[in-house]
């Protein structure tokens, strides 16, 4: 199975993201002309080595009207960039900051539409660059005329949709009145669609990133000094595993989760794969880290998960409230519920039953088997398991559609129609199940 592995370990930000995801493909001056001729008014992207820590990798140059973007630090130490990505704080990422270079002005990079920013002709850098404010409508309209296929268009829309949602809640106003600085918008567009582009051009089967290193300390953005990460950037890693640390400064922006959030299927350990090639998408900032991300692609054999097994021993139950224990258990979402004849001390007869769920469904499955079963206690064991790549396709019969499951990976593949359909369709018919099954097209 086609598969990617980023490795965010220093954050993620939109120009780290596209820079790693660059260094995967064969051809990568026709990708750059390919962004260049995408119509973005005075924008040009550009691709440079850079060296952190020893290791070569490539830094995403973008500009507006021939400037990056000017964010800074807490610390009040300035720095170019581009990007309302939110610089990075510290990576240098772009940010579109506006303004004060914070990066983070993704989370502030967007702005209430009555809010009034001097700073940002701080952005300005003494280019008139045209400020003013630009609506999510807005960045749809872009997006739209842009010259790349509707599956990337939908990509980047939905990308934008996270981080709008998101700021929307963080400032109390709707989405429609979350509006970005101009020049911010239009690297971090660059950002988003290129990114967008990228993934459709390397067609992953599988998308998998580590858990996400957010930084620590604060930002300055146009409402005041936040903390890291900044509220729109945690807002849209929840449900995502991420961890602070000794490294000052902005690590992720919203622009890099979003499109973390949107491509990344699980995140956890890299997974057994051949890698064919590996990117290096490198930050501005020095650290005494190797400031980038790092994106591997190749072949994985099958997809290992974490589950929990639950456990406990029964041995005054009746058959029949053992039966509904189970089906109980089913219902409350254990990928597996099962019972096992044992001995128990004083070789009295009993049943082991078993659960297996994810480990975050692990408390909740754990009450639903206390609830329903007559055990003093259950056992936890948390493993990983592999699994087959499994998808659901309705085919046509010459009695009617059918549901096929489909898995493959790990050098098998494997296609079976789904029972309840076979058995309608022969109930309907009067047909054998063999029959129907033999009727697929």
């Amino acid at each position: 199975m086609k598969t990617l592995y980023l490795e965010c370990g220093m954050g993620a930000a939109g120009d780290m993201l596209m820079a790693a995801l660059l260094e995967l493909i064969p051809d990568r001056q026709s990708f750059l002309d390919q962004m260049n001729a995408l119509g973005l008014p005075g924008v040009q992207v550009g691709a440079e080595p850079a060296v952190k820590c020893g290791i070569t990798g490539t830094h995403m140059k973008i500009t507006v009207h021939g400037e990056e973007e000017e964010s800074e630090d807490a610390d009040g130490h300035g720095h170019h960039h581009h990007d309302h990505d939110h610089d990075e704080d510290h990576h240098g990422h772009h940010h579109d900051h506006d303004h004060h270079g914070h990066p983070h002005d993704h989370d502030e990079a967007y702005h209430h539409e009555d809010h009034d920013h001097p700073d940002h002709d701080h952005e300005d850098h003494g280019h008139h660059h045209h400020h003013h404010h630009t609506s999510v409508a807005d960045i749809e309209g872009i997006i739209g005329g842009l010259n790349v296929s509707e599956k990337v268009k939908a990509d980047a829309r939905a990308v934008y949709a996270l981080i709008a949602d998101a700021e929307s809640r963080v400032h109390g106003h709707p989405v429609s009145e979350i509006h970005f600085h101009e020049v911010g918008t239009l690297d971090a567009v660059a950002d988003v669609v290129g990114v967008c582009l990228l993934m459709e051009k390397i067609g992953a089967e599988r998308i998998v990133a580590s858990p996400v290193h957010v930084g620590s300390g604060h930002v300055h953005c146009a409402h005041g000094i936040l903390p890291v990460p900044a509220p729109a950037t945690a807002l849209i890693l929840t449900g995502i595993p991420t961890y602070g640390g000794s490294v000052h400064g902005e690590l992720c922006t919203p622009t890099g989760a979003a499109l973390l959030k949107h491509f990344v299927t699980s995140f956890g350990d890299r997974p057994v794969m051949t890698a064919a090639a590996i990117g290096y998408g490198m930050g501005k900032k020095d650290f005494e880290r190797a400031n980038c991300v790092r994106a591997f692609l190749g072949e994985s054999e099958g997809e290992r998960e974490r589950i929990t097994r639950l456990e406990c021993n029964l041995d005054d139950m009746t058959g029949e409230e053992i039966g509904f224990a189970v089906d109980q258990l089913l219902k409350a979402g254990a990928r597996d519920a099962y019972t096992q004849a044992i001995g128990m001390k004083k070789s009295r007869p009993g049943v082991l039953l078993s659960v297996i769920c994810l480990p975050d469904e692990a408390d909740r499955l754990a009450e639903v088997m206390m609830k329903h079963t007559t055990t003093l206690g259950i056992r936890r064991q948390d493993m990983s398991r592999y699994v087959l790549e499994r998808r659901i396709e309705t085919v046509d019969s010459e009695f009617g559609p059918i549901r096929m499951k489909t898995a493959s990976g790990m050098g098998v593949e494997r296609r079976k129609a789904e029972y309840d359909d076979l058995a309608a369709l022969a109930e309907a018919s009067g047909r054998t199940l063999d029959e129907i099954r033999k009727g697929i097209r």
